[in-house]
């Protein structure tokens, strides 16, 4: 009997993009920024394979995002990230012709900071939010994390005794500690113990398990079910996990938390473009104001370099660079 050596047939692309992606343990919004940009890049050239087109179609399809579409530049070099992983990563192509690319220069902005009053103003107003959505948004404030590290922060990470809180894999991959307010930690504690129910609840039903990062999963078959790996903040059903296809308690939706911030926002009177994310500008600039040194508030949110936490050093001077109008002195 002759033996069958019929050869699988070959992945399609967006499948080993995928692959690559997992592979290389980018997060799942990654993956599906990048997959949704490779295919806005083939659609655009006519459904022709990416081996088949080079510099031109990739210079086109950047043109056209600019002078077309009007992105934004963060969003024009996010398009450039997903094709340039696209051709390195996956097709093995040898670059040559990607060397002269320059990405898009981000316009130096300064951050929008919310005044003391304002986030006053704001958190009064989180009481009509559901919870933990009112607890994260104050979380977000009081401790300069990011909107996914809150989300993503899981039970053994939350140090009430010493008052603290130890964000794992931070952007860059990073670790650091930051402080747990101390006007939060009742709140801190009832999150935790209607968490420790519904777990118990899981336990039961046998849906407890979590998802871990880096195959952790696979090193301790324990770990995703215990109770320290658990989500702090998780959402009130079950979900699919769209990798694993597992039924289980994921975090709350982070969407949830960014429609709250802009509502409240607004109900509060602010007319500053206000998201998560000001929070945490809000957070440093306050430090800075209060006197804490630069290097303290680069470790609390956790920058590389002392550069990227400069940028709040704006609110220190009065008016412009602390100069006084000569219209005051008439």
């Amino acid at each position: 009997m002759q033996e069958n050596t019929t050869m699988p047939p070959p992945k399609k692309l967006l499948d080993q993009v995928r692959e690559k992606i997992r592979y290389k343990h980018y997060s799942l919004s990654t993956e599906k920024t990048y997959v949704t940009w490779i295919k806005h890049y083939i659609f655009f050239n006519d459904k022709r394979h990416p081996v088949e087109m080079g510099v031109v179609e990739v210079e086109r399809f950047l043109t056209y995002l600019a002078n077309e579409r009007h992105v934004s530049s963060s969003t024009q070099n996010q398009a450039l990230s997903a094709i340039l992983f696209l051709y390195r990563e996956v097709i093995g192509s040898d670059l040559t012709w990607l060397d002269g690319f320059e990405r898009s220069k981000k316009p130096k902005r300064l951050p929008v900071v919310l005044t003391p009053l304002e986030v006053q103003a704001l958190l009064r107003e989180t009481a009509s939010a559901p919870e933990p959505v009112g607890l994260i948004i104050k979380l977000l404030y009081g401790t300069g994390m990011r909107l996914m590290e809150a989300v993503r922060l899981r039970v053994k990470d939350v140090e009430l005794t010493r008052g603290e809180i130890i964000v794992r894999d931070g952007k860059g991959g990073k670790d650091r500690v930051t402080m747990l307010p101390g006007s939060l930690l009742d709140a801190m504690r009832r999150q935790l113990a209607i968490r420790r129910e519904w777990h118990e609840q899981d336990v039961k039903l046998g849906k407890a398990d979590v998802w871990l990062p880096d195959a952790l999963a696979v090193k301790y078959p324990n770990a995703p079910k215990e109770w320290g790996w658990q989500y702090v903040f998780a959402a009130r059903k079950y979900s699919i996990d769209p990798r694993s296809q597992a039924e289980r308690r994921h975090h709350v939706d982070e969407k949830q938390v960014q429609r709250y911030v802009k509502k409240t926002a607004l109900t509060a009177g602010i007319v500053k473009p206000t998201s998560p994310h000001t929070l945490r500008h809000s957070f440093a600039t306050h430090l800075l104001q209060n006197g804490y040194d630069i290097r303290t508030v680069q470790e609390l949110l956790g920058h590389s370099d002392v550069s990227t936490t400069m940028i709040y050093t704006h609110v220190l001077n009065k008016g412009g660079k602390a100069v006084v109008s000569p219209l005051d002195q008439l």
